[in-house]
């Protein structure tokens, strides 16, 4: 028997993911029963069982992608944009995930991870780990905004960093259930209510 390699169940788990992110999408988490996930992803069910023994474990592999997709993007942006101001970042964050909201409904997922999180204790608690890093790293731009007096220090950083962090998740709702025209502005938006600094740094 040909030995399988780790490329291969690579690209099979995947296969499984993206069947199973098309059924849950369509028909939700419950709904969507075992046979519609081997039916949508063309795989036997002892294939499926190799790498899922069960649709909680697909569930929390889904929302574990999309939240470290999330996470991802957030500390690109705020490693790539020091310097500019903490509106033009929050804008820049947006924008790709629009970006991603549109190429593989990134919203739409992390709003039925949001639900699933109030009743699943392993999905809330990565959701609770990814939005305390997500913080962290916006706390670190918020603290050298701070420092060169762009930014009160009135109020801590972390305080900052999760009222900016409120802004995604209002949005992320917002791409997943209305048209996407209606928030097409919300980018240039929170960039004009944190502009850049009269100041030169």
């Amino acid at each position: 028997m040909p030995k399988v390699t780790q490329q291969y169940m690579d690209a099979r788990r995947e296969q499984i993911l993206d069947a199973a992110r098309r059924c849950f999408l369509r028909d939700g988490f419950h709904s969507a029963s075992m046979q519609d996930l081997f039916t949508e992803a063309g795989l036997s069910a002892g294939a499926v069982y190799r790498h899922f023994t069960s649709k909680d474990e697909m569930i929390l592999a889904i929302a574990e992608e999309n939240m470290r997709e999330v996470l991802d993007i957030t500390l690109t942006v705020a490693t790539d944009r020091q310097g500019q101001s903490m509106g033009a970042v929050m804008a820049e964050l947006l924008d790709v995930i629009r970006v991603k909201s549109a190429e593989g409904n990134l919203a739409g997922l992390a709003v039925l991870v949001w639900g699933e999180a109030m009743r699943n204790p392993s999905v809330a608690h990565k959701l609770d780990q990814l939005m305390g890093r997500m913080r962290a790293d916006l706390a670190i731009m918020v603290r050298d905004h701070q420092d060169h007096g762009d930014l009160p220090t009135s109020v801590t950083a972390e305080a900052i960093a999760s009222a900016m962090l409120s802004v995604l998740p209002g949005y992320i709702l917002q791409l997943a259930v209305l048209d996407p025209a209606v928030v097409a502005e919300v980018p240039e938006a929170v960039q004009a209510l944190w502009p850049e600094p009269a100041g030169e740094r």
